[in-house]
């Protein structure tokens, strides 16, 4: 199919461009590069634009011609959303509904959005599947919930069929080592105690070790980028197939500490990693891991890489390795 890849320069967006290529797809990625970088997309085209831009997405599903849109071009930060809230509205929700708009006139009814845990807010329950409350308490889960109101209510009225991906907490890069993390600042828990382990940082803020978890430290479920990806993969096969609209929760079902992280950085490493103990930040669930059987069966996904040391591995042979290539 000849797909569209809104934000495809990003982390998950360019290891996405790969794997639609190599699954024989045409691939063609819209970025303004504000967070990606040109030199991540390896595979297919690339347009260095705005989805806000209507004008520019009208000439490029007028020449391309787009069979599914898939879309990574979310402002992502927490705490970033709770102080510029604009950001995330005008950006997570204006112009996706600018896309979306584009995407009805020109026909292209398929659809594929990166929404977030962060839309099911305080769990009530240790592992969330699909039927937890969404009742998200940032602006940027309350951005993405909003799409998926969104998404629903264009399905009905317009026949825009969705697949939704509640992402945990992606890590990891690439296993041929091409592609990796490069968050400019970086947020991520795994690569900043990598950058901490290849003499890039001093040391690893421990936020809280006082949660209700076996070593005090929050609990949290990783899933491997290529995992991720290969998901999205599936998700657009069941609407080639002109399935239902859907959400899925992604994760591997299992959690593991901020301390568990740590010892297993240490243990790929074989490096000393400082540790400095921090108060604990606002709105951190003690722990918060995903029920993903609904994506098993009914979309086929089994993740190739659940072993939190084989994600901590592939990190950091993108950290030691391959970022000066």
């Amino acid at each position: 199919m000849n797909i569209l890849i809104i934000g495809g320069a990003g982390y998950i967006g360019s290891h996405m461009v790969k794997m639609l290529h190599l699954a024989g797809h045409q691939v063609v990625t819209l970025d303004n590069l504000s967070t990606g970088h040109a030199d991540a997309v390896r595979y297919g085209t690339l347009v260095i634009g705005d989805m806000a831009d209507a004008p520019l997405l009208d000439q490029l599903f007028s020449e391309h011609h787009f069979d599914a849109v898939m879309h990574f071009a979310a402002a992502s930060i927490v705490g970033e959303s709770t102080v510029d809230p604009a950001k995330y509205y005008r950006n997570n929700v204006a112009n996706t509904l600018t896309l979306l708009d584009v995407m009805i006139k020109h026909g292209v009814l398929r659809f594929i959005f990166s929404s977030t845990a962060a839309t099911f807010g305080t769990p009530t329950q240790g592992i969330i599947d699909e039927a937890h409350l969404q009742q998200p308490i940032n602006p940027y889960g309350r951005s993405k919930l909003m799409i998926e109101n969104i998404l629903s209510d264009y399905d009905s009225a317009y026949n825009l069929k969705s697949v939704s991906l509640r992402y945990f907490n992606a890590a990891g890069a690439d296993p041929d080592c091409e592609l990796g993390e490069r968050h400019d600042p970086e947020t991520h828990l795994i690569p900043i105690i990598l950058q901490v382990a290849s003499g890039r940082r001093e040391s690893i803020n421990v936020f809280g070790t006082d949660y209700n978890t076996p070593d005090g430290t929050c609990l949290r479920d990783y899933i491997h980028v290529t995992d991720l990806c290969k998901a999205h993969l599936l998700a657009l096969n069941r609407l080639s197939e002109n399935r239902q609209s859907a959400a899925y929760n992604l994760g591997n079902g299992e959690g593991y500490s901020v301390q568990e992280v740590i010892d297993a950085a240490v243990s790929v490493t074989g490096r000393r990693i400082p540790v400095v103990k921090a108060a604990r930040r606002p709105g951190d669930p003690d722990r918060l891991v995903a029920d993903a059987k609904r994506a098993r069966s009914e979309l086929g996904w089994v993740p190739q890489y659940p072993d939190l040391k084989t994600i901590v591995q592939h990190a950091w042979e993108w950290e030691i390795l391959c970022r000066s290539k």
